[in-house]
């Protein structure tokens, strides 16, 4: 029996042990086709397409973006273009241009200009559609800052660094970062922040599929939990045009034509695409908005086939079965393939023949087949990522868009063999019983090829929050510079007018990091709200808008005063407005009415048969529930104190918000000292507040003698007086009939002075058992007048807060001295923001000093509003705390403030020495050779709008001259190559005329010295090539 119940025992651990293995091995067998979400697409394509919209409107309608050569890249657009296809020429003056391509938002992140122009524009292209990726997905930047994000780039080729040869010496130190493929990726990681493996990919035209299928096994294998995938291109220089001519791969009107009849080359292009990619299940869990699904990749190589750079059908097959298989898919779960397509007679009809063989077999109806690069031109490296946006874009409209310029199929593809058909007319995607699928290929010049499946979204649930009408909303904006945050702000416009305020305004604060500069607008209503949006757009001032310019965060104090800020009705709408203040509110006032028999909440609400806050022993229990209550309200909007400082009763709050008193401990202080002085000390005396220095005032009150004394320094010229009622009364008249300000603070009693030496015993017995402990937070004492150890908050410095007088002048110059800029006043009306201030300037400190609330406006605009200060100064701010529940709205993306940066050789430059020529360091003037027999010198230059843009700004009736100085600079550039700095006569003969395209050759003759030492000079030009 013994044995068979270890037998028993042991067979039941098998099968446990068996179960978990087969669940591990599905974990692991899942895991490695998880669906992919593609949560944020962003692009720029030819013909000025900067989002995935515009992409979206040129395909369905059937736009065609091909161009002519751009003309602001320095290019001799005139003397390229060969149709016969000559040596050094193109046969194509047309391509997919990008607009714009050498202007940079450098600023933003964080490049000076010398190093934004060493900076291939691929490099700049890749850091803005990193961020419109992150913007779009509705992902903070902040969030991924050190997070395990992957970045898998795609390139073909950095030209850009071609034209760094000729570069001016103050780039010099950039120019490898500048032009290094690895620095493509590697610059997004570092300015992001990003953790996670950081890949540059060159496969030639596959390389951002080869990108995306890195980025989808980099996810599975929980390499990294997010990744950007992309690719680009951009050609800087014409070399590919000459080569692809000698080739004779470019096709003469420089587009392509996919699988048409009529296919006679490729049309090159160029572009730049970034999709941000997530595990679907994390997607769902953040919710990020789920564009569509990556269910398959795969990649191979042709190998040793029938030529380095021809196509291989075989191949292809493999590759697009291999991702089928990765996706668990058969070849009729797809309905369309984004083909490579580049309209090549060799490259279509292999590629047309691999997807017969494969998609074309076992299916009931077609397979749909089109390529965007009839629209684009071949973006090279971008290509495969255009297909994938493309593709995702037509799943979500339900609409497959035509292919271009096809007459009629190729009659190199025996189309009869499968069930495809080219998409030559716009075509309806209906909704069936399973998803949308599309198929995207891409293949590399040098034989990697790439394979993606992807898939429609899956239907989510919808979801409506509950609306908790937030009483008022904050929209928060900000720009690297004033005209960003004001381009911003006209953007958004077009939002404002249909989102909801909420919704917005939760989406502004949660998926956007703030830049430096802020704005914050504050309003109940969408009017207010859209009203403050266009002041700030104009750069106007509007009374619900906070503005600033954001410094270092180097922390907040809390400052909580004594008596003064009180007033009937305060800090009821917060109460009846923000969970966290009203919370906060009933703890203290739980541990308040252990020792009270009254209401602190009824005094608030003035309900009737409420004591008076008049009473001393009424109001200072309820500012301490004010001052706390609106330290915890500060505190959900992620405002916490990196000090405290508290004036008079003030320090019992700074002391229960620092963590060195328990909120039952403060409490019983609070209580048990203002009840002492009710019976003790009112009616005996009372506090006035001064506008003098404190040794001005000890001057002014010598004539009372110890009938008054100095309570407090608030600040340089800030002080208080204690005394008995009839010499106060004095003494305030006299100041008032000497012009200096003073009045009489209400509900008080003399503390600070001789008449609480008294209380002493009776004080200390009240609040033996009160146990101080270290606090968490610097705890700056104004009865010391400095930085205090808080377990020595015990009775005895409870009683010397009141007898002694107030130091907070010393405890703020502590403060400045030790860094802290920043101070909140956590009061229902400012009392201390004045003297913060004054001293402040009377320190030569900068400093930023806010209350909370105001008298009269005792609700959440106006506690926005002082939030809006911190954060407009620098401040960390959580905005989610000001919104209920709310989803998240598409916002416009950044307005990037682009500046051109561009390296443009110098006119004439090259190997000038080869020549017997010597190189001049001028911007007309390129080279200079000696005349031998004349013994004077000839220079030489070439003009160009290209390379001169400012010379269009001389024109007279349409025609750009040189104008008159021009020709002064040109001989005064002559003149000091032989010691003749100054031209006696000159005589203009005609214009020199600057054409629109290409340039003129300019030669300066300068002949040999005459009798007086001078020379003559001729100007000669030529329309160059």
């Amino acid at each position: 029996m013994e044995n068979e119940e270890k037998l028993r025992h042991y067979l039941k651990e098998v099968t446990k042990d068996l179960r978990q293995t087969r669940q591990r091995l599905q974990d692991v067998e899942a895991k490695s086709h998880e669906p992919i979400a593609i949560v944020g697409m962003s692009c720029r394509f030819p013909g000025g397409i900067a989002t995935p919209e515009a992409l979206w409107d040129l395909v369905r309608e059937g736009g065609d973006a091909v161009s002519e050569f751009p003309a602001d890249r320095g290019w001799d657009t005139e003397g390229l273009y060969d149709p016969a296809g000559g040596s050094g020429k193109s046969v194509t003056r047309h391509g997919g241009f990008l607009r714009g391509v050498a202007d940079f938002d450098a600023a933003l992140f964080g490049i000076s200009p010398r190093e934004a122009l060493a900076m291939d524009p691929q490099q700049r292209l890749m850091l803005e559609t990193s961020w419109e990726a992150f913007e779009r997905a509705g992902v903070n930047r902040d969030a991924v800052r050190g997070s395990r994000t992957g970045v898998f780039i795609g390139t073909n080729g950095q030209d850009y660094a071609t034209l760094l040869s000729a570069a001016r010496d103050d780039v010099q130190g950039h120019l490898g970062t500048g032009s290094a493929a690895s620095v493509l990726s590697g610059r997004i990681a570092y300015t992001f922040g990003l953790e996670g493996p950081t890949v540059t990919v060159d496969t030639a035209c596959s390389s951002s599929l080869i990108a995306l299928h890195l980025a989808v096994q980099a996810l599975r294998n929980g390499e990294c939990e997010l990744a950007l995938a992309g690719g680009v291109t951009v050609m800087t220089t014409t070399n590919t045009f000459v080569e692809l001519s000698k080739q004779g791969g470019l096709a003469p009107d420089g587009r392509s034509k996919a699988f048409a009849a009529a296919a006679d080359g490729t049309g090159w292009g160029e572009g730049a695409g970034m999709l941000l990619v997530e595990r679907l299940s994390d997607a769902e869990r953040h919710g990020h908005p789920v564009l569509a699904v990556v269910r398959g990749t795969a990649a191979n190589q042709d190998g040793a086939s029938n030529g380095l750079t021809a196509p291989n059908g075989p191949s292809q097959r493999r590759v697009i079965r291999a991702a089928l298989s990765n996706a668990q898919l058969s070849t009729g779960d797809v309905d369309v393939v984004e083909a490579h397509g580049t309209g090549t007679r060799l490259g279509d009809p292999i590629e047309a023949q691999a997807l017969l063989d494969t998609y074309g077999q076992g299916r009931d109806r077609p397979l749909w087949l089109g390529s965007v690069k009839s629209n684009l031109g071949h973006t090279q490296a971008a290509a495969g990522v255009a297909g994938v946006i493309k593709m995702v874009l037509a799943m979500r409209h339900g609409v497959l868009p035509r292919t271009l310029h096809v007459d009629e199929p190729t009659p190199h593809v025996d189309w009869s063999a499968g069930a495809v058909r080219l998409l030559i007319e716009r075509t309806p995607w209906p909704e069936t019983d399973r998803p949308r699928r599309a198929g995207v290929s891409a293949f590399g010049v040098s034989g990697t090829n790439a394979h993606v499946i992807v898939e429609q979204a899956p239907e989510a649930e919808p979801i409506e929050p509950p609306r908790t009408e937030p009483v008022t909303v904050p929209w928060v904006l900000s720009g690297q510079g004033e005209a960003g945050l004001r381009a911003f702000a006209a953007r958004l416009a077009d939002v404002a007018t249909e989102a909801h305020p909420g919704d917005l305004g939760w989406t502004l604060a949660t998926t956007r990091s703030a830049l430096p500069h802020r704005a914050v607008v504050i309003g109940s209503t969408p009017e207010e709200l859209r009203s403050g949006l266009a002041a700030v757009a104009a750069g106007e001032p509007a009374s619900n808008v906070v503005e600033g310019v954001a410094g270092s965060d180097t922390g907040v104090v809390f400052v909580f005063p004594g008596q003064g800020s009180q007033w009937a009705g305060m800090a009821v709408e917060l109460l009846d407005s923000s969970p966290a203040f009203a919370r906060r509110f009933a703890e203290c006032a739980r541990a308040l009415e252990t020792h009270l028999d009254w209401s602190i909440e009824d005094v608030v609400r003035s309900a009737p048969g409420a004591p008076s806050l008049d009473l001393i022993e009424v109001v200072q229990p309820v500012l301490f529930t004010m001052m706390v209550s609106l330290a915890e309200l500060w505190a959900s909007y992620g405002v916490t104190p990196s000090a405290v400082v508290g004036h008079s009763q003030g320090e019992i709050a700074a002391a229960c918000v620092a963590g060195a008193l328990s909120l039952e401990d403060a409490a019983k202080v609070v209580v048990l000292r203002s009840r002492l002085f009710a019976e003790t000390l009112v009616g005996n005396g009372a506090i006035a507040s001064v506008a003098l220095p404190a040794e001005q005032l000890a001057t002014r009150i010598e004539p009372w003698g110890e009938r008054l004394v100095v309570a407090g320094v608030n600040g340089p010229t800030a002080a208080t007086v204690a005394g008995d009622p009839q010499s106060l009364e004095e003494f305030v008249a006299a100041c008032a009939a000497d012009g200096v300000r003073a009045r009489v603070v209400p509900a008080t009693v003399a503390s600070h002075g001789p008449q609480v030496e008294p209380l002493r015993e009776r004080l200390l017995a009240l609040l033996a058992d009160v146990a101080p402990r270290q606090s968490t937070v610097p705890f700056y004492s104004t009865v010391t007048g400095g930085l205090l150890d808080t377990t020595e908050l015990d009775a005895d410095y409870w009683f010397w807060n009141a007898r002694k007088p107030i130091d907070f002048l010393g405890a703020l110059r502590a403060l400045f001295a030790d860094g802290h800029r920043v101070f909140v006043e956590s009061s229902t009306h400012p009392a201390l923001t004045m003297g913060i201030q004054d001293t402040a300037d009377a320190s030569g400190e900068s400093v930023e000093v806010t209350g909370s609330l105001r008298r009269g406006e005792g609700g959440l605009a106006q506690f926005h509003s002082a939030v809006a200060r911190l954060h407009v100064h620098g401040v960390r701010v959580d905005w989610s705390a000001a919104f209920g529940a709310a989803r998240r709205v598409e916002l416009p993306t950044y307005p990037f403030q682009r500046e051109r940066y561009w390296l443009t050789p110098r006119p004439g430059q090259g190997d000038a020495s080869a020549l017997g020529l010597g190189a001049l360091d001028h911007p007309l003037l390129g080279a200079t050779v000696v005349l031998p027999e004349s013994g004077g010198c000839l220079l030489t230059g070439r003009l160009s709008l290209a390379d001169h843009p400012w010379l269009a700004d001389h024109a007279l009736s349409g025609v750009v001259l040189l104008p008159g100085t021009g020709f002064v600079e040109l001989v005064l550039q002559a003149g000091l190559r032989w010691g003749c700095g100054v031209v006696e006569e000159l005589t203009l003969e005609g214009p020199l005329v600057v054409p629109e395209r290409g340039g003129v050759e300019v030669q300066v003759a300068v002949g040999g010295v005459d009798g007086a030492g001078c020379r003559s000079v001729s100007v000669f030009s030529c329309r160059g090539g």
